[in-house]
């Protein structure tokens, strides 16, 4: 017996990336189409099936998995290292996060660096961010705006793409797993007024204002970064 959630850190932990993730049409389970080619039905009763391009090393993969808990591989931070990250116009305050992650020796996964493969971008998006443990929402004074007819309130604030792709690791790795690095906070519009979330503010130098804190944040969650070295 198999579960979706046990195949899907299987296939991960293996090398294989899903490109797409959708119900069967009688409602019995739910398919996993692999970039390399394969078609996985993960069935509600615990079983599967396996077809599309070279099938065989899928299904001895979850034969396997199926047979002893003990293999199955648990996704977490620590183990592999990727760090998703978002941003929008601010390439400058892009260049150091992603410089400054690769420092703590974690792998920083940039959406338009990725390849595309036929995806779109809410796809791209599912499917990079189905094994990573945390996500870093640069959230830069890029866009103006104010309430219609009340242009007295005109403040920066984030890209429409950056709130969006927020919501969405929101949604898929929890308020825990997201911090979100505010840009001059005096003069920003926050993205979003729920309780709980992360915000970690700086003005001109990221790492020297907020890698300290956002360290810590991710050291809570399971990374091994020595915040000593910092």
């Amino acid at each position: 017996m198999i579960n979706l959630e046990q195949t899907k850190q299987l296939l991960l932990a293996n090398g294989y990336r899903i490109q797409r993730e959708e119900r069967l049409g009688n409602d019995t389970g739910t398919q996993l189409r692999l970039s390399s080619g394969q078609i996985i039905n993960v069935f509600d009763k615990g079983t599967f099936s396996v077809q599309g391009r070279n099938p065989e090393p899928i299904k001895v993969l979850l034969e396997t998995g199926a047979g002893s808990r003990s293999v199955l591989p648990k996704i977490n931070s620590s183990a592999n290292k990727n760090v998703f990250v978002v941003y929008g116009h601010d390439t400058a305050s892009r260049t150091q996060l992603e410089a400054m992650l690769r420092r703590w020796g974690l792998n920083p996964l940039i959406l338009d660096q990725l390849p595309s493969e036929g995806q779109t971008i809410i796809e791209k998006l599912e499917n990079f961010t189905a094994g990573v443990g945390f996500a870093v929402v640069l959230a830069t004074p890029d866009d103006e705006g104010y309430r219609a007819g009340h242009p007295s309130e005109k403040a920066y604030r984030a890209r429409q793409n950056v709130v969006l792709e927020l919501g969405m690791l929101l949604s898929r790795l929890g308020r825990k797993k997201v911090a979100i690095l505010l840009k001059q906070q005096d003069n920003m519009e926050r993205p979003s007024d729920i309780q709980g979330l992360i915000y970690i503010p700086f003005r001109n130098d990221l790492e020297k204002e907020a890698g300290l804190l956002l360290a810590k944040e991710m050291v809570a969650q399971g990374f091994d970064i020595d915040i000593q070295k910092l």
